[in-house]
């Protein structure tokens, strides 16, 4: 297994112990957590998984060349004082994409996903761009910096998922204000701050792992006990989809650049400021869009769910879970005949179907459906389920099993719960 899967092993049974500390928490102190909306990001943080393992995402330009063709520096060894530079060199560059993404139309598209959850809690940070092609800013905010100075491969691909993966416990509401920490590294408040909605908090505290860059480039915002953070984006997104929340940004500026009149327009839609559209669109075709006082009163994407729905999202998300485990764990064995794309493929498509569901959508029920088609014929032209049956005597019936009572629950709480139209919570 390569640098990243090793590194992701090791992670993620780390996310999951602090996530259900995290749970176990806001019940000892008898605070109300969002269920769903956790299952959501879970479920984002599970596509992007399954999307790198896969090796989906296209490289336009990659690091190696990057490093080959504009290095000035060569290292003959490698030390600690190579990846504590590397490291420093990240956070930098990282704190320029940051902010970058917040500020352009375009990109925006690409961090959306991130500032989605009108929560704030550790499954939040999970909530990450499902970028099929690498991001041009990425490699010119981070991968040029690296490759000037010749930080070597092997060192790029262990810093970064590191860098990555240490931006995820700061995303808690339980954490108060840590002393003179706060001064050092970003921390909870820092980051609440950020993923704030208030007209005081836009666009600020951008730093991932040292605060340092927001204090020197003039982006920096202390959480006030006056202001009290409220999470989401000004254009909200209604929906739990994590698909379709990584794509209807974008989609508005596509509609955007197509229908307007004015050629000029056309172009800057995709490069002016984060949310800005051609005066004719904003007329013709108007979309929410939260202005400052309304932060403070708008209506939260809060379906209601009976509480056998929130215990079987969470029997549903741990299956998923345990079924995405196996393909990483049986990877190898899977790759005669691209089995583990087939694999990857249904989940990621199992994924899009349950998300739906949540969202009350009859779609979700279809696709359910189709779903257990597609198991059904795995199972009984293959009497397997992609090698299980190495691992567990019969494993393909359990794996049929569960999809039939996947089937039969979609159908039973579309059509016993969710038929009336859904409400919403109002803060």
């Amino acid at each position: 297994m390569d640098t990243y899967g090793l590194i992701l092993l090791i992670a993620m049974p780390v996310f999951v112990v602090l996530i259900i500390t995290e749970i176990i928490a806001y019940t000892v102190i008898k605070k109300q957590y969002n269920y769903i909306d956790s299952v959501s990001s879970l479920y984002s943080g599970m596509t992007n998984t399954i999307k790198d393992v896969l090796g989906l995402t296209i490289v336009v330009i990659s690091y190696e060349f990057l490093l080959k063709n504009l290095s000035i520096i060569h290292w003959k060894n490698t030390n600690a004082f190579t990846y504590i530079l590397a490291f420093l060199i990240l956070d930098f560059g990282g704190y320029w994409y940051h902010r970058i993404s917040h500020t352009v139309n375009y990109f925006w598209n690409l961090h959306i996903i991130h500032h989605s959850s009108e929560e704030y809690n550790l499954p939040c940070a999970l909530r990450q761009q499902f970028a099929v092609v690498t991001n041009l800013l990425f490699i010119f905010c981070l991968g040029i910096l690296l490759a000037l100075i010749g930080i070597p491969k092997e060192v790029f691909i262990i810093i970064a998922p590191i860098h990555l993966f240490m931006q995820f416990w700061y995303h808690t509401k339980l954490i108060n204000k840590m002393g003179f920490l706060e001064k050092i590294i970003v921390t909870p408040s820092h980051h609440r701050v950020h993923h704030s909605m208030n007209a005081i908090y836009m666009d600020k505290n951008y730093s991932q792992i040292f605060i340092i860059w927001d204090k020197l480039f003039g982006t920096f915002q202390e959480e006030l006990d006056t202001e009290p953070c409220i999470y989401g984006v000004r254009r909200p997104v209604r929906t739990w989809n994590p698909f379709l929340i990584n794509t209807q940004h974008v989609w508005l500026i596509i509609q955007d650049s197509f229908r307007t009149k004015n050629i000029l327009d056309k172009i800057k839609v995709w490069f002016m400021p984060t949310g800005w559209r051609p005066k004719d669109m904003e007329e013709k075709y108007p979309v929410l869009y939260l202005k400052a006082d309304d932060v403070y009163h708008f209506e939260r994407y809060n379906p209601t769910y009976s509480k056998g729905f929130q215990i079987w999202s969470q029997i549903h998300l741990t299956v998923m879970f345990v079924l995405m485990g196996f393909l990483f764990f049986n990877i190898k064995n899977l790759q005669s005949n691209n089995q583990y794309i087939y694999y990857g493929l249904f989940l990621l498509f199992s994924i899009f179907s349950y998300t739906t569901l949540m969202d009350k959508k009859i779609l979700g029920v279809i696709t359910e459906c189709v779903n257990l088609l597609i198991v059904s014929y795995i199972v009984f032209s293959n009497q397997d389920w992609f090698g299980v049956n190495q691992f567990i005597n019969n494993g393909h019936f359990l794996v049929l099993s569960f999809f039939v009572l996947e089937t039969i629950a979609a159908i039973y709480f579309y059509f016993a719960e969710f038929k009336n139209e859904m409400k919403v919570q109002i803060i």
